[in-house]
């Protein structure tokens, strides 16, 4: 498969780049990827990049955008940070992806077990992490059940994954309201911004 163009980013819409990710998706859980020569693809890209996806995802060594969703080189744009949430730096990356590089969709993918996430359920310290882990405490404190506070850690996978799921929903709307630029794009339907969950137990991606 040759590598993204100018051309062919141009004809992809919001729907048709979500759609081109679930079809990569698919082919990645039943082994069915396509043969690429990402050599041909180093080349075809020396000049210029046409993404057509910008992924925000964990740096988990589990969840690498370019294999789930089965991309090649000059797909998609992957910002990865432990938590997958935003701030300033991230924010101008997304920016830059969709409005000066032309990138149509925007995903803030998580994933089930997320260590950032068990963090932030623990309450966890330590370091420089301690700033991070604070960012998404939010996501913990939005997920109202169980009440019980024995349960609300990282030992109660069921907590865990609801809070990975409420921080990319939060996630979205801090890019939202933190990004006019990108709010606006979202208005003029010039991309679209969505949310999703990998399970790392089976590879399977579910679009929120």
């Amino acid at each position: 498969m040759k590598a993204q163009t100018k051309e062919t980013q141009a004809v992809m819409t919001p729907e048709t780049s979500l759609q081109a990710l679930k079809d990569g998706n698919a082919r990645f859980m039943n082994n069915t990827q396509v043969t690429r020569n990402l050599l041909d693809q180093v080349s075809d890209t020396s000049t210029g990049q046409y993404p057509f996806a910008t992924i925000l995802s964990c740096i988990d060594s589990r969840v690498s955008s370019e294999l789930i969703f089965d991309q090649g080189i000059g797909d998609i744009f992957s910002v990865r940070i432990a938590g997958n949430f935003v701030n300033e730096d991230i924010l101008g990356s997304m920016e830059f992806a969709c409005k000066l590089a032309g990138t149509k969709l925007v995903l803030v993918l998580g994933h089930t077990a997320c260590g950032a996430v068990k963090g932030a359920c623990d309450h966890a310290r330590l370091g420089n992490l301690t700033a991070l882990i604070n960012k998404i405490e939010p996501a913990v404190e939005a997920v109202s059940e169980p009440t019980d506070k024995s349960l609300r850690n990282s030992k109660n996978i069921e907590f865990v994954n609801n809070v990975a799921v409420k921080n990319v929903e939060m996630t979205i709307d801090n890019i939202r309201k933190q990004s006019p630029v990108l709010a606006e794009q979202e208005s003029n339907g010039e991309i679209k911004i969505i949310g999703g969950m990998y399970d790392i137990n089976n590879g399977k991606v579910t679009f929120l």
